[in-house]
């Protein structure tokens, strides 16, 4: 009686510990199901990369979705230009010109040609004839005569009459001054006359002349009468 009690015992404990067995069951197997799928990701992932993985220098065209053609640009390269031969140029020969012998067998005769000399008669006063040439002329100034400036006064003018005006010159309208350096001494007199800016057609001429008689107050200094430099202008006009 005994026995047959305990039975019913037995099997409950068997039966309550079936679902508890089942459930570690499937947890273990949804635990290597899922590993495997990791691996099975990673060798995936894996193979992939070795595909498109660029070996050495060749290169991997990638074509995108929906693309029907792939434009590739390549670099132009422009060549160096090629050296350009020079031409030779061709080198002029020299003729030779037969030369004549500088000394024959029989050399001719040199005669020289006979030069008459006419006689002349010539006067036997020379300075007659030819004339003495002229002195050089004078030095412009000279001693004594000063600048002026400082504490001399200028010369006065006292008797200008105009200058003549030439009949050429008139017609030919010409016009101007005429420019002139001049000495006057310590009597007020223009002793000397040169001629810095003249004008053509005798207007120089004319207003030298004229000038050298012109008449002066002489300069001083310190109250006594000195020779001076001094510039005249000499104006031609027709108005």
């Amino acid at each position: 009686m005994s026995q047959e009690k305990e039975i019913p015992v037995v099997e409950a404990t068997i039966v309550e510990a079936l679902p508890q067995y089942y459930g570690l069951a499937g947890e273990r197997e949804d635990s290597m199901a899922l590993r495997r799928g990791i691996l099975a990701a990673v060798a995936l992932h894996l193979l992939i990369l070795v595909v498109n993985w660029p070996f050495g220098s060749r290169p991997v065209k990638i074509r995108e979705a929906g693309a029907s053609r792939v434009f590739v640009m390549e670099r132009v390269r422009f060549e160096p230009p090629k050296p350009q031969r020079r031409e030779a140029i061709p080198e002029r020969k020299a003729k030779k010109i037969p030369m004549p012998d500088p000394t024959p067998e029989d050399p001719e005769p040199i005669v020289p040609d006979e030069i008459e000399v006419p006689e002349l008669n010539l006067p036997v006063d020379l300075d007659a004839v030819f004339g003495i040439p002229d002195a050089p002329p004078a030095p412009f100034g000279g001693p004594g005569v000063e600048r002026l400036g400082g504490d001399i006064l200028p010369p006065v003018k006292v008797n200008a009459p105009r200058p003549r005006y030439t009949e050429e010159a008139r017609k030919a309208r010409i016009q101007g001054v005429v420019l002139l350096e001049t000495v006057i001494d310590a009597l007020g007199n223009v002793t000397q006359v040169r001629v810095l800016k003249g004008l053509p057609m005798g207007l120089t001429e004319s207003a030298v002349e004229t000038v050298g008689e012109w008449t002066y107050k002489p300069a001083t200094r310190d109250g006594s009468p000195v020779a001076v430099y001094l510039n005249v202008v000499v104006n031609f006009s027709l108005q």
